[in-house]
């Protein structure tokens, strides 16, 4: 016969539970560094000794693990399982850069038109902050520095578009889409960079994203991505054209000048 008593949920069960919310949602990031033990309780309102306790039950399922020399991290064993195959294939395979450029644009489609209904305004400000910074970056050179700086701008703005579907699958896919391709929107945007049309082109995509969402329009959100990644899918095979006939010239001088004849003396 059944007692008829409620189960009382452990504290370290509900603490565990609100940082694994904190984990889908993207409030904590693979390789983020969890705060300070003491910070944390104050903030839970709870005691140390029930966060420790979660904390544990978190590091035995694999979403956290501790480091040596101090600190508490989110594992990226949500993403791993996905990216090293893909990145091992696509260094062998590139022919399926298109076919994740196709499911990049689903993605990334969807998330806008998402965004646009459901963003908070503390979403819509976190966007704008990363457009800003992109927008900023683009306006500079073309150090590798400079470069380096505007890819991870450039995804930063992107995966936050993606947090504010408030759909925690998108925004974890995006993000190891993106580990996945992050080369080949490095090398995408060099290539960019050295044509001003298409510079400018790319701006103009960014700001058309960021306009649709902050207007809270989901259609040209959606359609300002659409643009977006078609212009970056004609621009890879651009790039992989001039890439090859720069390998064919290549061959074609070697073989011009002939075998190397060795003097002897």
């Amino acid at each position: 016969m059944a007692s008829g008593k409620l189960a009382v949920q452990r504290l370290s069960d509900t603490i565990a539970h609100e940082l694994e919310r904190r984990i889908l949602d993207g409030a904590l990031k693979p390789g983020d560094r969890l705060q300070p033990e003491r910070e944390l309780a104050t903030e839970l309102g709870v005691s140390r000794p029930s966060l420790r306790e979660a904390i544990q039950k978190l590091v035995s399922k694999g979403l956290l693990h501790s480091r040596q020399g101090g600190g508490t991290y989110v594992t990226d064993r949500l993403d791993a399982g996905f990216i090293d195959p893909w990145q091992d294939m696509l260094r062998q395979h590139p022919n399926i850069q298109a076919d994740l450029l196709e499911f990049r644009g689903m993605l990334e489609c969807e998330a806008a038109a998402l965004a646009a209904r459901r963003a908070t305004d503390a979403d819509l400000q976190r966007i704008g902050e990363a457009y800003a910074r992109v927008e900023a970056l683009f306006a500079e050179g073309t150090s590798p520095e400079v470069l380096e700086q505007q890819v991870k701008a450039d995804l930063a703005f992107h995966q936050t578009i993606a947090e504010a579907a408030h759909n925690v699958m998108f925004g974890h896919l995006t993000a190891s889409l993106f580990r996945v391709i992050n080369d080949h929107i490095d090398r995408n945007l060099r290539h960019l960079r050295g044509h001003a049309s298409n510079w400018l082109e790319l701006r103009d995509q960014h700001q058309a994203i960021w306009e649709g969402i902050r207007r809270r329009d989901p259609a040209a959100a959606q359609a300002a991505v659409r643009r977006h990644i078609d212009f970056v899918h004609e621009s890879m095979e651009a790039r992989a054209l001039h890439e090859a006939r720069e390998s064919r010239a290549k061959v074609a001088q070697r073989l011009t000048r002939g075998p190397e004849v060795k003097v002897e003396g």
